[in-house]
């Protein structure tokens, strides 16, 4: 075999149909877009049009808000699976379990904001944790086997 005997496999690539060429092609007078009409036509844009009438996303009222802008984007690590790191010897008990650690092990891709340590799962082990935030489940829980939960002061915004 040389390189210019290389060919692709046959039906490897399937050529594109040309549309509108006759009615011999099967796809020829209207072009597979039915008949005459908004949608036969190009550029139809009319998702939520109610052929005039005020369409319903307009009727209803506007709710809530969006807080993007300020909101806190924490990396989730529940208790079960910092146990069960633990126990593979991904993490070392002894020490205290930071954002770092937790991305070392394999826990966490990309700490963002901070970690928040959620309640599922169950942990037997002695631990020590340094997070940005924690749920009061998840608090219990490791206090209850005897480990402390660190986090950050909140500071109050004056205003």
């Amino acid at each position: 075999m040389k390189l210019n005997e290389i060919r692709e496999n046959e039906g490897a690539r399937k050529g594109r149909m040309r549309i509108g060429r006759g009615i011999g092609s099967g796809k020829g007078k209207t072009g597979g877009r039915g008949v005459k009409g908004q949608k036969s036509r190009t550029g139809v844009s009319i998702k939520g049009f109610e052929g005039g009438q005020m369409p319903l996303h307009r009727r209803l009222p506007k709710r809530g808000f969006s807080n993007v802008l300020f909101a806190k984007d924490y990396a989730v690590v529940n208790v079960g699976a910092v146990q069960k790191a633990i126990d593979d010897g991904r993490l070392n008990a002894a020490e205290t379990i930071t954002a770092e650690a937790l991305a070392a092990a394999g826990l966490v891709r990309v700490a963002r904001d901070g970690v928040r340590l959620l309640n599922k799962g169950s942990i037997t082990a002695k631990v020590a944790f340094d997070v940005a935030g924690a749920s009061a489940g998840a608090i219990a829980a490791v206090e209850a086997v005897g480990g402390t939960v660190t986090l950050p002061a909140v500071e109050a915004v004056e205003g």
